[in-house]
């Protein structure tokens, strides 16, 4: 289907949805979710060959989701100025930029380089995010908006596999856990059995990097339609609202508010419970390694990605505000049995845990757009990407309070405030959806 054909709305709408370019955009989504699940990996790395607490491995979070507070304004502006693919193509050559910091990064062997490199990854992916969510859900009928970045977003779970495949087979190695290695050398020894560990760092970013530059050419010579508001306005200040300008109508509007909060909450909650699945499985049984324990995270991913697909099918049943509020209902449930439960069925309860992540981001950013005014939507978007900083807190608070309470099935108190939170939050909705219904 070519792009001359398409009709698009005034709301950037269009009437149908060019097949090629949308997989070619859903392509994107795993991309991303290869680098946070190797961050998953990372976090164990660090743990042990840096010698790091839990809260200062949660650090890797931070710097990442981070970086994606910092550029989503500057890569909605590029949108703004430019279009969608332009950001899309920034965003990979940051992302190429980033993985090829790790070359330097382990040969330096510190930490803060090392955070250096995921910091400028997350640029990379904020452009990227900022651009492919909004464009996912706005490339065809509006009315299927929702659904159709849900559809992109069930990428997502087959780039966090490839990510976790690439940390268990290149970063971690055979043999017994790196804590008990690490505890039988000294000196010499010691030094060099870091370095080589670190340097296993660096192969799966090597693979990356070729993938992202394909990805980039492809991207390069397709055309795409640009789905920005139209300008029919005749007041100049109404058709091009300043950046100041739309963030006050934004922070006046509580429904978006409250979502940005929900969604803060929710990509916080869900990097935690990746973040220290694989500790939770080390601190529970003693007598498996890192390698072993990353099993634990390809169920999860393998959780998230069934997850989507009942939760695309419960979207087509009944309204997306109705099938998150149940969802956080057993979440919590689940969350709570994580925390008390002393055994490894407690890890199990925490893979369930990603059944109900497969819906949460693309819901409350497709329900959250839905709720402005069309002509602030580029902002609005980069606003939602924003509260992925969540993940650079949420993790953070965690491995804090793990740490003081040398607990981390009881840190899990975390991911349950989350929980709940959102489920008032679109508890909150439906009954707004009710009032509209009536009305």
């Amino acid at each position: 289907m070519s792009n001359s054909k398409l009709v698009q709305y005034p709301d950037g709408y269009l009437d149908r949805t060019p097949i090629f370019q949308f997989i070619l955009l859903s392509i994107l989504f795993p991309l991303w979710g290869a680098a946070a699940s190797l961050n998953d990996i990372l976090i164990t790395q660090f743990k042990s060959v840096f010698a790091l607490s839990d809260f200062a491995t949660a650090l890797v979070q931070s710097a990442f989701y981070g970086g994606y507070f910092i550029v989503a304004i500057p890569a909605s502006l590029v949108i703004k100025n430019a279009t969608y693919k332009v950001a899309i193509i920034t965003g990979l050559l940051f992302y190429i930029i980033g993985c090829g910091l790790f070359f330097p990064a382990s040969k330096m062997a510190t930490y803060t380089m090392f955070l250096g490199a995921i910091f400028a990854i997350a640029i990379g992916l904020s452009f990227l995010e900022t651009a492919a969510n909004t464009y996912s859900s706005m490339i065809g009928p509006k009315k299927y908006a929702t659904l159709r970045l849900n559809i992109s977003q069930t990428f997502l779970p087959f780039g966090s596999l490839i990510g976790i495949f690439l940390g268990k087979y290149l970063v971690f190695q055979k043999g017994e856990s790196l804590h008990s290695q690490i505890a039988q050398m000294s000196g010499e020894q010691l030094r060099l059995f870091k370095l080589q560990n670190l340097q296993h760092t660096l192969e799966p970013y090597m693979y990356i990097i070729m993938v992202l530059v394909i990805v980039a050419i492809i991207f390069l010579f397709t055309k795409y339609p640009k789905c920005k508001v139209e300008k029919v306005l005749h007041d100049k200040h109404e058709l091009h609202p300043g950046t100041a300008e739309t963030l006050r109508y934004l922070s006046t509007n509580k429904r978006f508010c409250r979502g940005i909060v929900a969604q803060f909450l929710y990509v916080g909650m869900q990097v935690a419970v990746w973040s220290f699945t694989i500790r939770l499985a080390l601190n529970i049984d003693k007598t498996i390694n890192e390698r072993e324990a990353t099993n634990y995270m390809l169920y999860s991913f393998v959780a998230f990605f069934v997850g989507k697909f009942i939760a695309n099918f419960l979207m087509t049943k009944h309204k997306p505000v109705k099938v998150l509020f149940y969802y956080s209902l057993v979440g919590s449930l689940l969350v709570l049995y994580v925390m008390f439960v002393p055994n490894i069925s407690a890890v199990y309860a925490a893979i369930l845990l990603s059944v109900l992540f497969g819906p949460c981001w693309p819901t409350i950013y497709a329900e959250n757009l839905a709720v402005i005014d069309n002509k602030y939507t580029e902002i609005g978007g980069a606003v939602i990407v924003m509260s992925i900083v969540g993940g650079a807190v949420i993790p953070a608070v965690q491995g804090f309070i793990s740490d003081a309470f040398h607990s981390m099935q009881h840190a899990f108190v975390v991911p349950l405030f989350c929980f709940l939170f959102i489920g008032y939050h679109f508890y909150r909705e439906m009954k707004q959806s009710k009032v509209q219904g009536d009305n």
